[in-house]
C-alpha cells in the first residue's frame, strides 16, 4: 500500500472552510451546480457537513469539500452490460463529503443516515461474500482498483450526505463509489486520476467487492458531468461524446418520480438480465450481444427456445433494438444542438421523445424489468406509467421506467406549464414529495474549490 500525502491544492482548515461558506465564496459553484434551494439552500447544507465532520472528527483538521452528482439514464435501458451505446446525464441531486487525510491507512466515513463505516485498507483487499452489499465492502473495492491501477491509497475521515436517494434508479450507489474515489483521487494524487479511470475503478468494486454485476454507464454519467453519449464497444475504452442540449431552455422538465418501491433484494432480477443476454450471445460463440445480430437471433429462435427460454429471447431483442434507438435518439439530440430555428428544434426534440417512449414499451415489454416476480402486487412503476399514459395522451412530452428497473423511479419529460399539475398527479398518488423536478448539471464529480 502507497501512503503519500500529495494534494492538488492545499487543503483548507474546517474553520476557514466554513468561514468561505459564510463569505458566499462558493455561491457561484453551489449555483452552477443546480442544487435545489440555490446557493443558500447548499450553504447551509454545507456548513451543517461541516458541523457534523467536527463533532466526529475534530475541528482541528485541513480538509477539502466534494460532489459527485447522482445520474440518470436518458437512453439505453440495461445496453452497457453487453457493450452497448447510451446517452446518460449527471443530475441536480448528489452526494456531497467533507473529507481529510489521516496517516494510519484507515479509513472512517460517515454517512447521514447510515452511519460510520471504518475499514483498514491492508486488511481487506480481497473480495468478501460475508460483506457483499456493504457501503465498507464498496470502499475496500475502490481501494484495491486504485492500487491495480499503479495509483496511490491512503486513509481519510470522511462525513457525507446524500440527496441520490437509496434505490431510485438515479445511482446512489455509483455515486458513492465515485466519491470514494473522487476523494483518494484528490488527496493522494494530485487530482489526476481522471473520471473514466475512477468510473471503472468504480466498477470493479461494485463487480467483485459488492457482489453486484453492473455496467459502466452509471459510474461514468455520475463522474463525467452533462449529457453525454457513451459507446461501450470497447469497455475499456468507453467513446464518450457530449450532448450540450438544454432541455430546459426548450420548455421541458426533466422530472422523476419516485414510486416508493426499493431496490434492495433485487440483487438476482438484475443480474439475471445481463446473465440471459449474455446466454443468448453464447449460443453464437459471443461473449456479449453487441457482437450479435436481430437477424441472427430470429434464424436460431427454435433452439434458443430450447436453450435460454423464452424470456432471454425477448431480452436480447430488447437490446439490438435499444441500441439502435440509442444511435437514433443521439442524432435527434445533435439536430437540436444544431438547430438554428425554434422549429427545427423542436421538431429535433420531439424526433428524440419518440425514441424515448418507444424505449419505454420496449423494456415493459420485452426487458420485462418494470416490476418484480418476487412481489408482484407491489407495481408502483406500472401505475406511475399508466398515469402517464392519460396525462401525455394527445400532448407534448414523453415517458419511461428510469434506471435499472424492477422498483423505484420513472422518467418523465415535462412541459414547464405542466410540472405542477405533473407533480400534483403524481405526489397524489405516491406522497408528498414524490416528485423530483431536476436540472442536468455540467459537472459529475468534483473537489469544489
Amino acid at each position: 500500500m502507497t501512503s503519500i500525502k500529495i494534494f492538488d491544492k492545499p487543503l483548507a482548515t474546517l474553520s476557514s472552510l466554513v468561514a468561505a461558506i459564510d463569505a458566499g465564496e462558493l455561491d457561484a459553484t453551489f449555483e452552477a451546480l443546480g442544487s435545489a434551494g440555490g446557493a443558500p439552500a447548499q450553504r447551509e447544507r454545507a456548513k451543517k457537513l461541516c458541523e457534523t465532520f467536527a463533532s466526529m472528527y475534530g475541528a482541528d483538521r485541513e480538509v477539502g469539500l466534494f460532489t459527485v452528482a447522482g445520474r440518470s439514464e436518458l437512453s439505453g435501458n440495461h445496453t452497457d452490460h453487453n457493450h452497448g451505446c447510451v446517452i446518460a446525464a449527471s443530475i441536480s441531486l448528489d452526494v456531497l463529503a467533507v473529507a481529510s487525510p489521516r496517516a494510519d491507512g484507515i479509513i472512517r466515513l460517515w454517512s447521514e443516515g447510515f452511519g460510520e463505516d471504518t475499514v483498514e485498507i491492508a486488511a481487506y483487499h480481497e473480495p468478501d461474500p460475508a460483506k457483499f452489499g456493504t457501503s465498507a465492502s464498496l470502499i475496500a473495492g475502490v481501494c484495491k482498483g486504485f492500487e491495480n491501477n499503479g495509483f496511490s491509497v491512503g486513509g481519510f475521515d470522511a462525513c457525507t450526505v446524500s440527496t441520490v436517494f437509496k434505490g431510485s434508479g438515479l445511482s446512489s450507489s455509483a455515486a458513492f463509489e465515485d466519491m470514494i474515489g473522487t476523494i483518494l483521487s484528490h488527496l493522494y494524487n494530485k487530482g489526476e486520476v481522471d473520471e473514466v479511470s475512477f468510473s471503472k475503478i468504480s466498477q470493479y468494486a461494485e463487480n467483485q467487492f459488492f457482489g453486484k454485476p453492473c455496467g459502466l454507464m452509471d459510474q461514468v454519467a455520475c463522474a463525467v458531468g452533462g449529457i453525454v453519449a457513451i459507446d461501450f464497444a470497447d469497455p475499456t475504452a468507453p467513446v464518450i461524446e457530449a450532448l450540450p442540449f438544454d432541455m430546459t431552455a426548450a420548455g421541458y422538465h426533466l422530472c422523476i418520480v419516485n414510486t416508493g418501491g426499493n431496490h434492495a433484494d433485487l440483487t438476482d432480477d438484475y443480474a439475471a438480465v445481463p446473465a440471459e443476454m449474455k446466454a443468448v450471445a453464447a449460443h453464437f460463440g459471443k461473449s456479449v450481444l453487441r457482437e450479435v445480430t436481430a437477424e441472427q437471433v430470429i434464424s436460431a429462435m427454435p433452439a434458443l427456445r430450447e436453450t435460454v427460454g423464452d424470456r432471454a429471447i425477448l431480452r436480447a431483442l430488447h437490446f439490438l433494438s435499444e441500441n439502435g434507438r440509442v444511435a437514433a435518439q443521439k442524432a435527434a439530440l445533435q439536430a437540436a444542438i444544431a438547430a438554428t430555428d425554434i422549429e427545427t428544434r423542436d421538431t429535433a426534440v420531439d424526433k428524440y421523445f419518440e425514441g424515448v417512449l418507444a424505449s419505454g414499451r420496449s423494456s415493459f415489454c420485452y426487458l420485462q424489468n418494470v416490476y418484480t416476480t418476487k412481489n408482484i402486487t407491489e407495481q408502483g412503476l406500472s401505475l406511475a406509467l399508466c398515469l402517464c399514459d392519460s396525462f401525455f395522451a394527445g400532448g407534448k412530452g414523453a415517458f419511461r421506467v428510469h434506471g435499472g428497473g424492477f422498483a423505484g423511479t420513472i422518467q418523465a419529460y415535462v412541459p414547464t406549464e405542466r410540472v405542477e399539475a405533473f407533480t400534483a398527479l403524481m405526489d397524489g398518488a405516491f406522497g408528498e414529495g414524490a416528485t423530483y423536478d431536476l436540472r442536468i448539471r455540467p459537472v459529475g464529480a468534483a473537489r469544489i474549490a
